[in-house]
């Protein structure tokens, strides 16, 4: 592993990785991109809940449910380091699609396969083809966005990644959990997300001449926007597999309860423009730590208004809007930070944290749920977000804005 080396400042780093990219945009890749990833938005927001609501019906607790889906932040870990070697050698576009084929195959494969141990490595090849898939689109986003920019770029990305997540649900509640047309659904959806990206494969960004080294220098680098992925990794992967569970103990009905995640979705397609726009314009660390304290207020707030359903879908709206911000602000910071092979590496990292998050939040959720029904799920998130902002502000205080 490299030596730390002292920060550098972003024309430092321009200058270390060549001269600045051009202010002209490539509109049609930016297109492509980002229709590509709102039909993994659509599949992902489908197949979590959708393998969870399965898995509960087949009688597996909470707990475990929230231990397979755990697996994907395991193959995101261990793909992670492989990405731009594979990429550099495939191409990026053509890894994207192959990555898009792989997880529309292995959705289909969930519901054909109904031993619960065959299950692990099914999520772990589905996973690691989204780990693939959103590392890679990250990349190449952020080489796109120009610098004056670049928050509102990142927040139309993460704006129809939310759409695409916003309509998985509501699918669900309209064709149910059952039978193997919802998996088929998800797999279409998938197919379809990999034919904007065919349309660009000869205007892939130019790859760093080594793979991704040295991650978690940027830990220390860049601590807030690389715990705020791993925030946001737990509690969108824990939240989104764990939900509808919650809400089954609330009372509700299977379609109402997978609703739930469709409410976060809709606040996260809403707030996420003008949050990039304010990523542009105002202190990012402060934003930061608005996110979390808006998502530790919210999670509190959940247990309150349970027992009444349009008033816990408000709550999950507001707050599922605002706390997406840790993952448009965080990208926003290291792509107004980094340059070239540096970026490549530092989105390599976010990544790698938001896996980290995937790890422990759906196991973190699941057993709280299983601890103390039905709001320990609500407490623990609660819990994630307070221990954010409470080491944020003191990271702040120690080194100043």
């Amino acid at each position: 592993m490299d030596a730390l080396q002292p920060i550098k400042k972003p024309t430092e780093t321009v200058r270390a990785q060549g001269a600045a990219p051009s202010a002209r945009v490539d509109i049609a890749a930016l297109a492509a991109v980002i229709s590509g990833i709102t039909g993994v938005g659509m599949a992902l927001s489908l197949s979590l809940p959708l393998l969870s609501v399965v898995l509960h019906e087949r009688g597996v607790s909470p707990s475990m449910v929230g231990v397979n889906t755990a697996t994907a932040g395991v193959a995101a870990i261990l793909v992670l380091p492989f990405v731009t070697g594979l990429a550099k050698r495939f191409g990026t576009a053509r890894l994207i699609i192959a990555s898009f084929l792989t997880m529309a195959v292995t959705l289909l494969a969930f519901y054909y396969v109904e031993a619960f141990v065959w299950w692990f490595p099914l999520r772990f090849v589905y996973s690691a083809s989204i780990t693939i898939i959103f590392a890679l689109t990250e990349f190449w986003i952020n080489s796109l966005a120009p610098e004056h920019r670049r928050g509102l770029v990142i927040g139309i990305y993460t704006a129809f990644l939310s759409v695409g997540i916003s309509f998985g649900p509501l699918i669900l509640a309209l064709v149910g959990t059952q039978g193997l047309l919802p998996f088929a659904i998800g797999s279409v959806a998938l197919l379809l997300a990999a034919v904007p990206v065919l349309s660009v494969m000869n205007r892939e960004p130019a790859l760093p001449d080594h793979g991704q080294r040295n991650l978690l220098r940027f830990i220390a680098y860049a601590p807030l926007a690389l715990f705020a992925a791993l925030v946001f990794g737990a509690v969108e992967s824990g939240g989104t597999a764990i939900l509808p569970l919650y809400g089954t103990e609330l009372g509700l009905s299977g379609e109402r309860a997978v609703i739930l995640v469709s409410a976060i979705a809709a606040g996260n397609m809403l707030s996420q423009i003008p949050i990039g726009y304010l990523a542009d314009r105002v202190n990012r660390r402060l934003l930061l730590i608005g996110c979390g304290a808006v998502g530790a207020l919210g999670a509190a707030l959940m247990p309150v208004v349970a027992s009444n359903y349009a008033a816990l879908l408000v709550v999950l709206f507001v707050t599922g809007g605002i706390v997406a911000g840790l993952y448009t602000v965080g990208l926003t910071h290291l792509g107004a930070r980094y340059r070239g092979a540096e970026l490549a590496s530092a989105n390599a990292a976010f990544v790698m944290m938001y896996a980290v998050g995937m790890l422990i939040g759906p196991v973190l959720l699941g057993t709280s749920l299983d601890l103390a029904p039905p709001h320990g799920f609500a407490a623990a998130i609660a819990a994630v977000f307070g221990i954010y902002v409470a080491v944020a502000l003191l990271r702040v205080r120690r080194t100043g804005l």
